[in-house]
């Protein structure tokens, strides 16, 4: 016989004043989704079900939407957070009522308070925001996987973030269907004053001029066999050596028909290979080649040291990390919508949660320190075990 889960009790859950400053931020959002209430009558509002939402990713107890229904009775989740009891059937109306569009401007504000984490010294005074951009499939969502690539109707979701390199954290993302193409999601969402870090995938010669029109830069990988024609070979230093830069030109890049979509020349380097994707060298093997040893990273700035521009591109497998912890958090297991507003709604409140932990620390999110929030939020830490915690992250670095 299946064993009955547990209720929720009170002491279950505890920490309740790190909720208080956010609770402020959200007041805001109190009445989006009431414009169909015109009787006044509706007890569960927008505010209320972010506030749930994420005592849910800090409390891996509540781990349904029947948790968080259960959490919702409790007397001290409605005198601390002032969440109403709310029935299974509210919280299910909530993931298509409210607008999860409107979390974004959480997200900015909440970024905009963080401040640089330890990083090493020649990423300073970069001229640009150092973003990463890429995305990553949320794969293991139930009733979605199994049906991933069948029709209209049934598709897994992707989730493409920008990821500031010096703040360690999110600051944007977009939800689409598992098929959307990452460069026209980019695209959409360019900024000015930015410097993108892209992978392979990105490398499309008219998103690179987009960029540029835009008044941003990049640092993108590209394809090993590319063509371009070599206009100036760079000297290398002791430095970009030592970075493992084997070749620095300035080259117009592109054959016809594509050869005009990148209108000015710009730089190439030619870097030793030192990460491979585990589904490259598997690719790789399974065609009989051999591994590369070097890849090709091309760049706008002219003014960045070779050695500058292969640290900028080899930081950019900290989304890669970020993604294990992200999916860790959003525990994408057990989604509580399988609704596209929905799961974005979870989507954002995942990531308020890592700016919330980057906040409170002071340094990048991280699944040991996850856990640690989540033991003390228990009360199986007490607060100086956590601030000892904290303590020794001082050390870290994005090196």
């Amino acid at each position: 016989m299946k064993e009955k889960k547990r209720k929720i009790q009170q002491s279950d859950l505890q920490g309740f004043k790190y909720f208080k400053k956010l609770s402020r931020m959200l007041n805001h959002l109190h009445l989006a989704g009431c414009q169909r209430d015109r009787a006044g009558n509706r007890l569960l509002h927008m505010d209320q079900y972010v506030t749930l939402l994420l005592l849910c990713m800090f409390s891996p107890i509540c781990s349904s939407l029947r948790a968080m229904q259960q959490a919702s009775e409790l007397k001290k989740v409605k005198k601390k957070l002032r969440v109403p009891r709310c029935s299974l059937g509210s919280l299910s109306e909530a993931a298509s009522i409210f607008d999860s569009d409107l979390l974004r401007g959480v997200v900015e504000q909440l970024a905009d308070q963080i401040e640089s984490v330890p990083h090493p010294e020649k990423l300073d005074d970069i001229g640009g925001i150092l973003t990463i951009v890429d995305g990553t499939l949320l794969k293991s969502l139930p009733k979605t996987v199994d049906a991933l690539w069948k029709d209209e109707n049934n598709k897994a979701f992707k989730a493409h973030f920008q990821y500031e390199i010096l703040k360690a954290v999110p600051v944007a993302s977009e939800l689409t269907n598992g098929r959307a193409n990452e460069k026209t999601v980019l695209s959409a969402a360019l900024q000015s004053g930015k410097l993108y870090v892209l992978d392979r995938g990105f490398a499309k010669y008219e998103l690179m001029q987009q960029i540029i029109d835009a008044h941003s830069h990049f640092v993108c990988r590209i394809s090993d066999v590319a063509d371009y024609e070599v206009l100036e070979e760079r000297q290398l230093d002791g430095d970009s050596l030592k970075a493992g830069v084997c070749r620095d030109m300035v080259v117009r890049l592109g054959s016809q028909p594509v050869k005009d979509d990148l209108k000015q020349k710009v730089r190439i380097l030619q870097l030793k290979l030192t990460e491979q994707t585990e589904y490259s060298a598997i690719t790789l093997a399974y065609r009989g080649k051999r591994r590369p040893q070097t890849m090709l990273i091309a760049t706008d700035r002219m003014d960045l040291s070779a050695d500058v521009i292969a640290l900028i591109y080899r930081c950019r497998w900290q989304v890669e990390i970020f993604f294990r912890f992200f999916k860790h958090v959003l525990g994408c297991h057990h989604l509580l919508s399988h609704r596209a507003n929905g799961v974005q709604l979870q989507v954002y409140a995942a990531i308020i949660a890592c700016l919330l932990i980057a906040l409170y620390t002071g340094r990048k999110p991280t699944k040991r320190t996850y856990q640690m929030l989540c033991w003390y939020l228990a009360g199986w830490a007490d607060e100086e075990e956590l601030t000892a915690h904290i303590e020794r992250l001082k050390e870290q670095t994005i090196a």
